[in-house]
């Protein structure tokens, strides 16, 4: 007998088979994957946002609800025991994880969904869902990495000495992904992020169901 959780994932399998596609976009904290993602998300037409559930404190600027959604520890694993998660990680000592739900109403609609999780997240959605399509946001050295997580000031010195110290192991996750977009200049590459998409909603087997109606057009009209 099937688990909740493998009907869900069973669902969300069928569910990117011709219809929505996935995005998962990861980098090391500071490689700037969300700049990239918000300019992809006003340049490219029927991409929506994943906001994921988070229990660290928000930052200047972000906005519950937009950017996270911010929880306490105590809803988060009681949101871990209800099978709400597609995914969720315990990052740089904060949990963060990925609504099923929304994905997966997201994708039944059709639209193309972009998630912005790490590289423990990436690996556990493209076990889960294979056609997935997965991007890794490389900062162009150690050295500009570290000064854009000090310019951003939001984290106490032993947070900030903590994201440079897994930044490490993280970048070296790049080779199990599909795309690499290095992201030295920030107009270049999130051009390159856009162009990504559209290059994969373009695929044969993306585009089967649409040829089959080309097709038919051609097969009523010979048939006059």
């Amino acid at each position: 007998m099937s688990s909740e959780a493998e009907v869900q994932n069973e669902s969300l399998q069928e569910l990117t088979r011709g219809r929505g596609m996935l995005v998962v976009v990861s980098s090391p904290s500071g490689g700037g994957k969300g700049t990239l993602i918000r300019r992809a998300l006003k340049t490219v037409p029927n991409l929506g946002y994943s906001v994921s559930f988070t229990t660290r404190g928000p930052r200047e600027g972000e906005q519950d609800g937009r950017d996270y959604f911010f929880v306490s520890v105590e809803k988060f694993k009681q949101m871990i025991e209800a099978g709400a998660f597609l995914e969720w990680a315990v990052v740089h000592g904060n949990h963060y994880g990925t609504s099923h739900r929304q994905i997966e109403q997201e994708l039944a609609e059709g639209h193309d969904i972009i998630l912005e999780i790490d590289v423990q997240g990436a690996t556990s959605v493209r076990q889960l869902v294979r056609e997935a399509v997965s991007i890794f946001i490389l900062p162009p050295s150690f050295e500009i990495l570290r000064a854009r997580l000090e310019a951003r000031g939001s984290e106490r010195p032993s947070d900030l000495a903590l994201r440079l110290r897994n930044s490490r192991g993280e970048v070296e996750h790049y080779r199990e992904f599909q795309y690499v977009i290095i992201n030295d200049d920030v107009e270049v590459a999130a051009a390159q992020l856009a162009s990504v998409i559209y290059a994969e909603r373009a695929r044969r087997e993306r585009q089967e169901e649409a040829a089959c109606r080309v097709l038919a057009t051609f097969k009523e009209n010979f048939e006059l």
